[in-house]
């Protein structure tokens, strides 16, 4: 999917999620930014510089981990950074400083001398995530950097993200994991059909719906009279129970949410979880309007 004049103005040392259904011109805008790809018109800027008309100067401060990390795999971790690191100009003296320091950043120094080609997809996303962070960047792009990981790949790779975020870098990273992305990032910008939709915090975009889906499980036995009291609790706009979890669509933002959990509680209910799609409330109505 092309994008469609696409302006994005990513703020510094923030950390944006991109989302969009598949299709919607993610891969394709950020294929431009790491000139994978040539803008048939426009141009990206990257740090101020346009990539479209000088990409050497735009990626020199730049990490990426867009394509499926691919290395060769009769290398170990440190024999691969140590490559890619002379290969963008780092000495050999700053490289074996620099390398103990990333393999712990991305949890992989036990692995250090290891041959890639017996690793798993999740510890060759750390080493990619690993090189992308090798030259100290200031500006990191990552497409969907926990696609196709098992459970515990993503929550490694995660952490790792989670632990960026303390660093001086502005990171642009494209997801379809709605949930990943509320956790990790400040900023959220949908696209749909190479146009953009809403750019702003995700504080402001998660309050932006009118009502929110909150999930509850309780410890008590569920009773249609007590999804009946539930619906008849304020700003409360439907109560169902479904797969063990009580849904309840709510108007309203926290603190609603937070006088909703207090008047479950005095109903008697004993509440051990709660989660919050809200979200994913606000993508799908962005979506369907902009079919």
């Amino acid at each position: 999917m092309a994008v469609d004049d696409l302006t994005i103005s990513v703020k510094k040392n923030s950390f944006t999620g991109f989302l969009g259904p598949n299709g919607a011109g993610k891969s394709t805008t950020l294929k431009i930014l790491t000139n994978l790809i040539h803008a048939t018109s426009g141009s990206a800027h990257l740090n101020g510089v346009d990539v479209t008309k000088n990409s050497k100067d735009a990626l020199m401060d730049v990490g990426t981990v867009v394509e499926t990390p691919e290395f060769y795999s009769y290398l170990t971790p440190v024999e691969t950074m140590m490559y890619l690191g002379s290969i963008n100009g780092m000495s050999k003296e700053s490289l074996s400083a620099k390398i103990p320091e990333i393999l712990e950043k991305v949890k992989m120094e036990e692995w250090a001398d290891k041959r890639i080609g017996t690793f798993s997809k999740g510890m060759r996303q750390r080493i990619a995530l690993g090189q992308a962070l090798l030259a100290e960047p200031t500006v990191i792009i990552l497409d969907e950097p926990t696609s196709g990981l098992d459970p515990r790949g993503m929550i490694e790779i995660r952490e790792i993200l989670k632990s960026l975020k303390t660093h001086d870098l502005t990171i642009f990273m494209s997801s379809h994991m709605l949930y990943e992305v509320s956790d990790l990032c400040d900023r959220i910008a949908m696209i749909n059909h190479g146009k953009l939709l809403v750019h702003d915090t995700t504080e402001k975009i998660m309050n932006s719906a009118g009502a929110r889906t909150v999930k509850i499980k309780v410890l008590n036995d569920i009773t249609e009279d007590a999804i009946r009291r539930i619906t008849g609790l304020p700003n409360v706009v439907k109560a169902e129970f479904d797969g063990g979890m009580i849904d309840i669509r709510l108007n309203g933002t926290d603190s609603e949410q937070a006088m909703l959990l207090k008047d479950v509680t005095a109903l008697g209910l004993s509440v051990c979880s709660i989660s919050n799609d809200n979200l994913e409330s606000v993508y799908l109505d962005l979506i369907k309007e902009s079919r």
